[in-house]
């Protein structure tokens, strides 16, 4: 019998998103001809937010998975330690696990049961998931894997500007900008449908200029690459800031009537002359000056950070350092300028406002704001007072794991930390010693492998909801087709949970009246969504947040104003540069730095499962400097052992001149013997709690 009913090809196209990155991308999906194998979708670009048709490699070949062979069609559960996962019907499944969450919060209290979630989750899954979390479980143990992401500029964001919004302008902006300044970008592989706005012609003496270890394909078509040592760029931004006071360039009117803290933060910087910034970073006294002129002179400019400027434990302050320099220039919040982030994960952005975070409830209150508790409380009918407080972070939390007073059970939703999360194999020991680990997942991936019930998920393409994109954008993800006949949507399989656990009618499964709920929710909050609907939606092409009502607009271009502050006014942060946690010394003398290729995406469990993409980039393998190479006898394609203080990785050398001969490159999204978070640090920023990814200190060995 086929997966699918013969009759659905004559089904007609949704117009909905891509399931990937942040940027969305519009994307039309038809049943496959009569003459394909029924199951088939067909995949094409459309026009969508005010953008040209256009998806990536990754987004062309999105539908593959749909009908893979390799998608997980009914639950697994296994009896025992040291039992294979088997099949079992949904009733033993959630059977099983309500009675490990009984048991485990019966002995040991609600916070014996943790949840984490991801940053692909849908707007309504994600406000589920922390419903759940927190009126069901009544657990404080809810986090998700966007504090790997965009939990710095996050934090950043909020103490300069009073609310985080990763773009608060719409992508298009960018692209009528004279000058741009990406910190920690490799867009042309990450998201490669972004380039053209960073890449558009620029009239008269502007253009892009890229901060990066390595002359990556976005960095190579610059006018300016600023090549610093990994874990510099706060020192970069002190130095570019302090050209600026120097030469004039500070916006004066700008900074007396819109910002607060400039007299604070001029004394720290004047210490960063560019001598001592080239000595800090390697990036040379001219460059320094003329990226700061590029951005000075040009009549419209932008400042964007991403991963490379965030992924430190110090990215709060780095990103903080980046928004100094566009407060000076008097970039925020003026028409056609600005400051932003570019957000990875595809609803990062909508990810983290909604209730999955640790310290967050819908809208992006505070878990900790009385009012924000009694408001989102008299929505759920509950008291105030059974919302758990704040919880620890997802490092911390997976830290926490199996431990005398960590949770003993964990539910996993849209994520893979044995992949994804730093020092990866003391996740994976943490994760041994639960009593229970449920994972739902629309794939066995390599968590889902060690959990000891599965439970299969829909895709994208068999379910409804919103998303969230890098510009504040909320879209439709729109169904083609149900899930197959054992697979269940996320918000069915909260539901059913809930059910199992006593809890009959705490989630809804129908995604519309989530969202609405979602609305009532968020109203009043820094991210209000009150005003947003599926039909305005539709109607609308997407709407901007915040948008308090029915009669709002949309938002589509923050702070023209004033900031989210008490008194208006932008907030400049007084810091200070200070090193890698992890520096390099005579035992381990090479910078680590990790990323992304273009055929893959995050933790590679959807797109390693696609023959055409798993074709293009088949496994990890080592960058390094043919020079560094040439020290330790190593030869391109020889296999290399990557050593850090945490364990090792192996995986063919590849020689470019286009990388730091101090610094090797690693992409992170294998597992097994090439798994690049097997070796990084899993050190934290003191506010954001995002781990040290980009930066660790290791060597090298030639695997004979």
């Amino acid at each position: 019998m086929k997966p699918w009913d013969r009759t659905l090809v004559d089904m007609p196209g949704v117009a909905t998103h891509c399931p990937y990155c942040a940027l969305q991308c519009g994307m039309e999906l038809r049943p496959a001809p009569a003459t394909a194998r029924p199951d088939q979708v067909e995949v094409a670009p459309r026009a969508a937010g005010g953008r040209r048709a256009a998806l990536c490699q990754k987004g062309w070949t999105a539908a593959e998975l749909l009908s893979s062979p390799e998608r997980l069609r009914t639950p697994l559960v296994r009896r025992g330690r040291g039992a294979a996962l088997r099949p079992a019907t949904w009733d033993e499944a959630l059977g099983v696990v309500a009675t490990g969450i009984a048991r485990a919060q019966e002995e040991s209290g609600p916070g014996a049961v943790a949840v984490l979630g991801g940053g692909g989750l849908t707007n309504e899954k994600a406000y589920a998931l922390g419903k759940f979390a927190r009126t069901v479980l009544r657990t404080p143990n809810i986090d998700y894997n966007g504090r790997f992401c965009m939990s710095s500029a996050a934090a950043a964001g909020n103490r300069a500007f009073g609310l985080d919004r990763g773009l608060p302008f719409p992508m298009a902006d960018i692209a009528e900008a004279d000058t741009v300044l990406l910190v920690g970008s490799n867009v042309a592989e990450t998201m490669p449908p972004f380039l053209r706005f960073l890449t558009a012609e620029r009239p008269g003496d502007g253009g892009l200029i890229v901060v990066d270890p390595r002359r990556t394909e976005t960095a190579a078509r610059a006018r300016l690459h600023l090549q610093l040592t990994p874990g510099t760029d706060l020192a970069l931004a002190l130095g570019l800031l302090h050209i600026a006071i120097v030469e004039g360039y500070v916006d004066r009117e700008y900074v007396e009537s819109r910002t607060t803290g400039f007299a604070d933060v001029r004394p720290i910087v004047m210490t960063y002359w560019p001598e001592r910034v080239e000595r800090l970073t390697g990036v040379p006294v001219a460059d320094q000056h003329e990226a700061v002129r590029l951005l000075a002179h040009a009549g419209r400019a932008m400042v964007l950070t991403a991963r490379g400027a965030e992924q430190h434990a110090k990215g709060v302050d780095t990103v903080s350092a980046f928004v100094n320099l566009a407060l000076a220039l008097g970039l925020p919040g003026t028409p056609g300028s600005g400051y932003g982030c570019l957000t990875g994960q595809g609803n990062g952005q909508g990810g983290r406002e909604h209730g999955q975070k640790s310290d967050q409830l819908p809208g992006y209150r505070s878990i900790e704001d009385p009012a924000a508790r009694a408001h989102v409380a008299s929505v759920w009918g509950v008291d105030p007072d059974s919302i758990p407080g704040r919880g620890p972070s997802a490092t911390e939390l997976l830290d926490a794991l199996g431990r005398p007073e960590g949770p003993r059970a964990l539910l996993v939703f849209g994520t893979n930390p044995v992949v994804s999360a730093p020092a990866a194999g003391r996740v994976e020991e943490r994760l041994a010693s639960l009593d229970l680990l449920v994972v739902a997942d629309l794939v066995l991936s390599e968590t889902a492998a060690l959990a000891d019930v599965v439970l299969p998920s829909a895709q994208w393409a068999e379910e409804d909801g919103t998303m969230t994109n890098l510009e504040g954008r909320v879209i439709r993800r729109r169904r083609l087709r149900p899930p197959p006949a054992q697979v269940r949507t996320d918000l069915e399989i909260l539901a059913g949970l809930a059910r199992a656990l006593g809890h009959d009618a705490a989630i809804d499964t129908d995604p519309e009246r989530v969202f609405d709920e979602l609305g009532r929710a968020s109203a009043g909050g820094v991210a209000d969504y009150a005003g947003i609907s599926y039909d305005r939606i539709d109607t609308e092409d997407g709407l901007f947040w915040p948008c308090p009502d029915a009669d709002h607009p949309g938002t589509p271009r923050m702070f023209l104003d004033g900031f989210a502050t008490p008194d208006r006014r932008a907030r400049f942060v007084p810091v200070d540069h200070r090193p890698a946690v992890e520096d390099i010394d005579a035992a381990y003398p090479v910078y680590l730095t990790t990323g992304r290729v273009r055929a893959q995406y995050q933790s590679g469990a959807q797109t390693r499962r696609v023959p055409t993409l798993a074709a293009a980039a088949p496994r990890a393998f080592v960058e390094l400097h043919p020079a560094l190479a040439e020290r330790h006898g190593i030869e391109d394609g020889d296999d290399v052992r990557v050593v850090s203080r945490r364990g090792s990785a192996v995986a063919p050398a590849r020689l470019t001149d286009s990388i730091r001969v101090d610094t090797v490159f690693m992409p992170f999204h294998w597992p097994g013997a090439g798994r690049a978070n097997t070796l990084t640090n899993p050190a934290l920023d003191p506010t954001s709690r995002m781990p040290e990814f980009k930066v660790c200190a290791v060597r090298l060995e030639l695997v004979a």
